[in-house]
């Protein structure tokens, strides 16, 4: 008969660890149930004093109006005890309650007072093993670890260990991540695949970015004026610095001052985030990004889920021949506080011959199929885009002719701007998007590119199309064109081919996944 024991320690015994069930003979020792480290009381109380410290001034100003200046400051030193002591009581509490173990096959996570949760991962679902850490972690020497099964169910398929010391995370993401190293294709080396090139930098201030941040900097200054109730003062002294200077003047130089804050800004971004970057093929088959200044970001991607990569050129860095690489993979976590555009990025922008290399290391291939010859669309696809266009600024610039007919001729003058300006522009994005379009077959992917204002390059592994969809509106059917998508579990779902010719698209999937779509084609005979 095998006999079976059950040993309950005291809570405090051990140095952060509780052993678990103890099994019979010729049973598997079973795993220890383990804290996270207690330093995280002292972390909590830290950043909450850092809070507090920053409200503390112009809540103790705000008060002394009322009260004086030694009874607010008294008010504000209470309450701020009050607000650290609690956090840290809440945390303590928290790190008393929270325990995790790795067994053979689960991972399990214990923790709650009144409510109490537990929640396992089966191993064998284990997708992602994700570290993460701010300055103040950075400091102590811990870190959060995010398991994740990939699944797109909320925090149910993630399960967050914060924190935990850094050995421990690490030693976290080996065992949880750990492969049979079966033979992989290629002869592509391990270890570093590519790692920070600091002149990378220049293409920071022409992306996106920058003109955001410079909206929002003038935004933040208008906001903060107005929590202290001077945003007038703001404006009238804006207006005495451009009192004898004209209405245009003005608009250029603020459109200038944001201009430099947002490239400011997006260089400073840049480097929080892309600092210490270092792409490495690790032994058993997976992809490790590190990155960061500040908060330091570690992300693991197993090979054996990767279905290919995008090659993602915006408007701004493709004009400097630059692109980026992302990951289209299966099993990133998409719980709700990883939702950030980076999080499957392997490269950052860099030129354009720098990515194709790497996407071809990452693929494991001598050429990225990125760089492949695309077969371009029909004429009928450019003329689509080009009466978009024209609709997309006819449309306005009608209304504003309109009601500048009916109320004010400003709005005339203002019609006549936009269509100055808007139909060149919109007549050259609309060129440069039939341009882009295209498709191919390159081997073992499949490869189609679209997009202007964010041109996509994406080379899908054809062993990874679970479906097609064929659509063709009413409008494209008058144009004798229709797209055509691929569908597959990685990256975003879906990878479409727009405006392709009839025969050429049916043509193009039947060969990139053949006998897919073969059932549901029929095959016309050459005439004569």
């Amino acid at each position: 008969m095998s006999s079976e024991a059950a040993l309950s320690p005291s809570p405090d015994a051990g140095d952060d660890r509780d052993r678990s069930h103890v099994q019979g003979p010729g049973a598997a020792a079973p795993a220890d149930w383990r804290r996270l480290d207690r330093r995280t009381v002292l972390a909590s109380a830290l950043v909450t004093g850092g809070v507090v410290a920053g409200a503390a001034v112009p809540t103790t100003l705000g008060l002394s109006g009322r009260l004086g200046f030694g009874a607010a400051v008294a008010w504000v030193l209470t309450g701020s005890l009050l607000l650290i002591g609690s956090a840290a009581g809440g945390d303590y509490v928290r790190w008393r309650r929270t325990r995790y173990r790795v067994g053979a096959e689960r991972v399990e996570l214990h923790t709650g007072l009144f409510l109490v949760k537990k929640r396992s991962l089966a191993r064998e679902r284990i997708r992602s093993v994700d570290l993460t850490a701010h300055l103040l972690q950075r400091i102590l020497g811990l870190v959060t670890v995010r398991i994740g099964t990939g699944e797109h169910s909320g925090n149910d398929s993630t399960l967050e260990l914060d924190p935990v010391t850094r050995p421990e995370g690490e030693r976290l993401r080996r065992a949880l991540l750990e492969r049979t190293a079966a033979g992989s294709p290629g002869t592509h080396r391990e270890g570093e695949l590519a790692a920070l090139d600091p002149r990378w930098i220049r293409y920071a201030p022409v992306s996106f970015v920058a003109p955001a941040l410079g909206c929002a900097a003038g935004g933040a200054v208008l906001q903060v004026s107005d929590w202290f109730g001077a945003q007038g003062q703001v404006i009238e002294w804006i207006g005495e610095r451009f009192r004898d200077t004209s209405l245009l003047t003005m608009v250029v130089l603020l459109a200038l001052a944001a201009v430099v804050a947002g490239v400011v800004g997006a260089l400073g971004l840049w480097v929080e985030m892309w600092w210490n970057y270092r792409l490495e093929r690790e032994p058993g088959g997976t992809l490790r990004i590190r990155r960061g200044l500040l908060t330091s970001r570690s992300v693991s991607i197993e090979e054996r889920r990767l279905r290919g990569v995008d090659l993602v050129e915006p408007l701004g860095i493709r004009t400097f021949g630059a692109a980026r690489v992302d990951a289209i993979t299966t099993g990133l976590a998409k719980d709700d506080e990883e939702q950030h555009g980076d999080h499957n990025t392997l490269l950052p922008a860099v030129p354009r011959r720098v990515a194709d290399a790497v996407a071809a290391d990452v693929l494991r291939e001598t050429t990225s199929p990125t760089g492949a010859q695309l077969t371009a669309h029909p004429l009928a696809a450019r003329g689509r885009r080009l009466r978009r266009a024209c609709w997309a600024v006819g449309a306005p610039v009608s209304v504003l002719a309109l009601l500048g007919a009916l109320l004010t001729p400003v709005l005339l003058w203002t019609a006549l701007g936009c269509a100055v300006v808007g139909l060149p522009v919109g007549l050259l994005l609309a060129r440069d998007a039939y341009r882009g379009l295209g498709h191919a077959v390159s081997g073992d992917y499949l490869v189609v590119r679209a997009g202007t204002v964010r041109r996509s390059t994406a080379a899908l592994e054809r062993a990874g199309v679970i479906g097609w969809t064929v659509r063709q509106t009413y409008f494209q059917r008058r144009s004798g064109v229709l797209s055509v998508t691929a569908t597959t579990a990685a990256g975003a779902g879906a990878y479409t081919a727009h405006d392709t010719g009839v025969s050429q698209g049916l043509g193009f999937a039947a060969e990139a996944v053949p006998g897919l779509l073969e059932p549901f084609l029929e095959r016309v005979p050459p005439l004569g």
